[in-house]
């Protein structure tokens, strides 16, 4: 009797063992489920993050393509219709049909345009003619004229710190090949003739001064761009009073003073000077 009793319970015991091991094994699965999921959840999640941000920039990138189209249009309808001098562009209803964009697109194209100078608004007037960049768009399609005009806010920084840099920098090598360019610059403008090259080329030395190779990847990555406004520059000053052909050069020997003096902050100082004289010339 107590013998089957005892079977009985060692039965019983066994089962309750056998439960207690199947119950662990089967709580042990969503506990390793979990871990994976939120493993895999994790990655899903970079993912996702991933994907956002390229469509953010692909819808940026969009954007900004709409706004460049907008700007060009809106110079080509300048140019076009002979508007001139203080003349009142089409309301932004009116451009944004014509492009076939938003109120929004325009509203960042005319931004552009007054920050170039092109256009100016008006507090409830609208904008208006401030200056036509005839000059520039021989050099410049109408479609990169916005690029061209936006290199000289990246060459504020970035030649005008390498201008601070080669002062401090520059070898005798450096100064003998900038001193160069300078007279190079000097002979060729007071010949009348195009120089662009040597105005480039002048440039181009002081960037090697740094002895940074990053400064000089930088500045030719942007030397379409340069070379365009560079041209333009220099052939308006040449078309103009002898005067301005003057003030070209003593802008660039003021540099050059500066960092064969190793004067850093008046190298740069001198270097944002000559760019803002620079890009008012392209619009006189």
């Amino acid at each position: 009797m107590s013998t089957g009793v005892g079977r009985r319970s060692e039965s019983k015991n066994a089962a309750n063992g056998s439960n207690a091991n199947t119950a662990a094994t089967s709580t042990s699965w969503p506990k390793c489920a979990i871990f994976c999921d939120g493993r895999t959840g994790a990655a899903t999640s970079r993912k996702q993050r991933s994907a956002r941000r390229r469509t953010k920039d692909m819808r940026a990138m969009g954007t900004e393509r709409l706004t460049d189209q907008a700007y060009s249009g809106i110079v080509e309808h300048i140019t076009a219709h002979g508007m001139r001098l203080g003349d009142r562009l089409p309301a932004e209803a009116n451009l944004a049909k014509m492009f076939s964009v938003s109120r929004t697109i325009i509203r960042e194209a005319l931004a552009r345009l007054a920050a170039d100078g092109i256009t100016e608004s008006r507090r409830g007037a609208g904008s208006y003619v401030k200056h036509r960049p005839d000059h520039l768009l021989a050099y410049a399609k109408t479609g990169n004229l916005s690029a061209a005009l936006g290199t000289y806010e990246v060459r504020f920084v970035l030649e005008a710190e390498a201008a601070r840099l080669a002062a401090m920098r520059r070898s005798t090598q450096h100064m003998i090949d900038i001193e160069d360019a300078l007279k190079k610059l000097r002979t060729v403008l007071l010949a009348g003739v195009p120089a662009h090259s040597e105005d480039m080329e002048l440039h181009r030395r002081i960037v090697l001064a740094t002895a940074n190779p990053a400064f000089l990847a930088a500045f030719e990555s942007l030397s379409h761009d340069v070379d365009s406004t560079i041209r333009a520059g220099v052939d308006i000053s040449r078309a103009t009073a002898p005067e301005l052909i003057d003030a070209v050069m003593r802008e660039h020997e003021a540099i050059v003073a500066a960092i064969r003096a190793h004067d850093g902050d008046s190298a740069a100082l001198a270097m944002r000077w000559h760019l803002s004289q620079g890009r008012k010339r392209l619009m006189p």
